[in-house]
C-alpha cells in the first residue's frame, strides 16, 4: 500500500525524523501570507495538477532520498503533504520542526490523499508548531477530511483484533496484509462508538527504533489508548500515528 518510487528504507535510517512521540505546543494568531501565496482555502479549491504556491511550517520529516524530501507541513488554517520535494541533504537538516518554508509545486491526489509534488522550497523567517487537534468525535463524519494531513489526536480508542496469516487474533500486523517483518509499517485496528478504523505507524516517519513503534508492538487486544499523529488519507482515513499511550 505504499508508492513504489525511489524511497528506500535504508535511506530513512540515516536521519532522526521529527514527530515520533512528541507532543508539541502551538501558537495563537493568524497567518499572514506573502504576495502571491495561496491561503489554505485557495489551495484546497485549486484544481488537481494546478501549480500552487504555499507557505507553511514543517511539522515532521518523513524521509529523504536522492535529493528529495517528504514532509508534513501545516499553517494555522490547515496542512499539506509535501511529497518528494527537491531538497539537498544539507537543506534537509535545516528543516527542523517549526521551520517556515515557501513551497512552489503542483497539487496532486493519490487515492484520496492531497499532495504537493514536483516542488521546490525556500526557508523563510518564522516558526509555528501545531498542537494536536482532537478529532475523535469526527471519525466517520464528512468533516474529518477537512483536517487531512493535520497533526491530530484520538482519545479513548479500543484496540481491536486483526487476523494474522494463521487466522489468530493479534493486536497489529507487519505491513497491511501481515506479510512484513520488524521494520516495516505497523497496521492496527482501533474502535470508538462501535466503528473500527485502521491506523498505521509509517516506518519512514517513525521507524522501529522509535517509542511509538515499540508501543504498538506491545499492544494487546482490548487496550484503551490515546494517540497522536498525522491525518493521512488512503482510500479513506489512514492516520500515521506518532504517539501511543494508555488512555487517560
Amino acid at each position: 500500500m505504499k508508492k513504489t518510487v525511489s524511497l528506500l528504507l535504508a535511506a530513512v535510517m540515516l536521519f532522526a525524523l521529527a514527530g515520533c512521540g512528541q507532543s508539541p505546543a502551538g501558537n495563537a494568531g493568524a497567518d499572514v501570507k506573502s504576495e502571491g501565496v495561496m491561503t489554505h482555502a485557495e489551495y484546497i479549491a485549486a484544481d488537481v495538477n494546478a501549480e500552487v504556491v504555499i507557505e507553511a511550517y514543517v511539522q515532521a520529516k518523513q524521509s529523504w532520498w536522492d535529493n528529495q524530501a517528504t514532509v508534513y507541513a501545516q499553517d494555522k488554517d490547515g496542512a499539506y503533504f509535501l511529497y518528494n520535494m527537491a531538497c539537498s541533504e544539507e537543506d534537509y537538516e535545516k528543516l527542523t520542526q517549526g521551520t517556515k518554508i515557501k513551497v512552489t509545486g503542483y497539487k496532486s491526489e493519490w487515492s484520496g490523499e492531497l499532495e504537493v509534488v514536483d516542488a521546490t522550497f525556500e526557508i523563510e523567517d518564522g516558526s509555528y508548531i501545531a498542537e494536536a487537534l482532537d478529532v475523535t468525535s469526527m471519525l466517520g463524519k464528512d468533516e474529518l477530511i477537512d483536517h487531512q494531513n493535520e497533526f491530530v489526536s484520538f482519545k479513548g480508542m479500543t484496540v481491536e483484533a486483526k487476523k494474522d496469516a494463521d487466522g489468530n487474533d493479534v493486536a497489529f500486523l507487519y505491513a497491511w496484509d501481515g506479510s512484513g517483518t520488524d521494520g516495516d509499517d505497523l497496521y492496527f485496528d482501533v474502535s470508538v462508538n462501535g466503528e473500527t478504523y485502521t491506523f498505521t505507524v509509517e516506518s519512514y516517519l517513525c521507524d522501529n527504533t522509535t517509542d511509538v513503534y515499540a508501543a504498538v508492538k506491545a499492544l494487546n487486544v482490548g487496550d484503551k489508548i490515546d494517540m497522536e499523529g498525522f491525518l493521512y488519507w488512503y482510500e479513506g482515513v489512514n492516520p500515521h500515528i506518532t504517539s501511543v499511550k494508555a488512555a487517560e
